[in-house]
């Protein structure tokens, strides 16, 4: 287990850290002068669990994979228990009863990872967004445009989906990455680039043909989805390294979902705008492996491995910016650590807000030279790139997978760390004020954590919410014992 204060490592002021093999669990960190004070929420092996500041187990619910608080105080989770694969959702109430639940019976969608639960205004009610793997047949990847040459990757080939349900099951929307390919392989297929064209002139659509990366199983691998009302528009993340930005409002068509669907197939549902590696649509530099083989560079690639993008919403210091956990283990760094974004897509190359969607590589990059003793090369960091966090330890903070991140209404931000449970609050100036350990691992709930494989005690993510906030508002918030029923024994400045 890793024990650590965490620091930005390019705008904020350095803060001290540390590793270690083995420590205590639950509460380990608390400046209580420094946190945004509320109740820490998250699910773990089939219970979600929410906790105060010392790690009193306040409420639970008998669900816990990826779980989602509503307003109502119920729970949204994923109907089993693994964010990877499964059948469908299942929505639990205060008091743990079922009231709702999906399953998705075509044979050709596999849900996984994320789903979000949202007011669809032009309906006048609440849905639920889901990722789903939709499956593409060999015919269908050639008749895309796809090199033949990589036929064998096609026979199981997957590409995901945003499926949209109301409360009756009903789909009511949907929009695929299929539908938004372009290509430069095969002029005889209508999404060729066209004459005196190139993949670069079409930012709003993906390559068919990734350089490294045909269609196969799973190709994007696509793990956060989340939703802002105010515009109506949809944000996917791929752990491939970008993320998304797709129009909802403009394709959906109120008691129609075949033209809904229609809408999003065509040009209205191009990406708005994408986040990550403009190598992707060659409008900059891929990572390499320079001459010398022990030395590489990330070139303009800004994430790789993300495991979750939002909007910081409205209320929040930062509001409309995205917020992202960069697990960043295909970064092609020397070293490798794990990274918190925040990202303006509104920013120009004089840092600028325009009001409306960039393209990142027009808002230029900076680059940033680490100390030496980080055994880091320079990196170029994108111009829209605001604010960004990681531990001063090269691996103080490292997920190679899950992880969330949670902007807090003081400009602090809750960070979780997948792999090794911990959860974290820091502040802007970069210093950590609030760390928990998660003790509920693999085979038992552990007053002391060894050292042991990664995922032992994995959080996949983690929210704070305050005793105002709707799904806690009027509810009696007793705390109990902490998980492992220890007396909290933590440092406080």
């Amino acid at each position: 287990m890793k024990r650590i204060l965490l620091l930005s490592f390019l705008l904020a002021t350095p803060a001290f850290a540390y590793e270690a093999f083995q420590g205590p669990t639950e509460l380990i960190y608390w400046n209580t002068n420094l946190t945004a004070n509320g109740y820490t929420f998250f699910g773990v092996r089939g219970t979600t669990y929410l906790i105060d500041m010392q790690g009193h187990v306040v409420h639970t619910w008998p669900i816990g994979t990826n779980p989602h608080l509503l307003d109502d105080g119920s729970v949204l989770d994923a109907s089993n228990n693994d964010p990877s694969g499964f059948a469908g959702f299942m929505q639990v109430s205060w008091t743990g009863s079922n009231m709702w639940s999906y399953l998705e019976t075509r044979t050709n969608y596999l849900p996984h990872h994320d789903f979000t639960r949202i007011y669809n205004p032009k309906l006048g009610t609440n849905t639920t967004l889901y990722i789903a793997n939709k499956t593409i047949t060999s015919n269908q990847c050639i008749a895309a445009g796809c090199n033949p040459a990589y036929g064998n990757n096609y026979n199981n080939a997957q590409m995901d989906a945003i499926v949209e349900v109301d409360k009756a099951g009903n789909i009511v929307w949907e929009w695929w990455f299929g539908d938004h390919l372009i290509q430069d392989f095969d002029a005889t297929k209508s999404n060729y680039v066209g004459t005196g064209k190139t993949i670069a002139d079409y930012p709003g659509r993906l390559n068919a043909n990734i350089p490294g990366m045909p269609v196969q199983r799973d190709w994007l691998h696509c793990n956060s989805i989340d939703y802002n009302q105010a515009l109506d528009q949809i944000v996917i993340n791929s752990v491939r390294g970008e993320f998304y930005v797709i129009d909802h409002g403009n394709t959906f068509m109120t008691g129609d979902p075949v033209t809904s669907i229609a809408r999003a197939a065509s040009s209205a549902g191009d990406f708005l705008y994408r986040f990550g590696d403009p190598a992707r649509y060659s409008q900059g530099s891929a990572p390499s492996i320079l001459t010398n083989w022990t030395v590489s560079t990330t070139g303009n690639k800004q994430i790789g491995g993300t495991h979750h993008v939002s909007w910081i919403p409205t209320g929040m210091p930062g509001a409309g910016h995205f917020l992202m956990f960069n697990n960043a283990q295909n970064l092609f760094e020397h070293t490798q650590a794990s990274y918190s974004f925040e990202v303006n897509a509104y920013l120009n190359s004089s840092a600028v807000d325009t009001g409306h969607y960039m393209n990142p590589p027009d808002a230029g990059y900076t680059l940033w030279h680490p100390p030496t003793t980080a055994d880091k090369a320079a990196r170029w960091l994108s111009g829209q790139i605001i604010w960004s966090y990681s531990s001063k330890a090269s691996h103080g903070m490292f997920s190679h997978i899950g992880g969330s991140a949670q902007r807090l209404a003081n400009g602090n931000t809750l960070i979780c760390s997948d792999t090794e449970g911990h959860i974290m609050e820091v502040t802007p100036a970069g210093d950590a004020v609030w760390e928990y350990i998660n003790p509920v691992a693999s085979d038992s709930i552990v007053k002391f954590k060894r050292d042991n494989w990664p995922m032992y005690n994995s959080i996949f993510r983690a929210f704070r919410y305050r005793a105002a906030d709707a799904p806690l508002a009027g509810r009696t918030l007793t705390p109990g014992a902490t998980i492992t029923g220890r007396t909290p024994a933590y440092y406080s400045p």
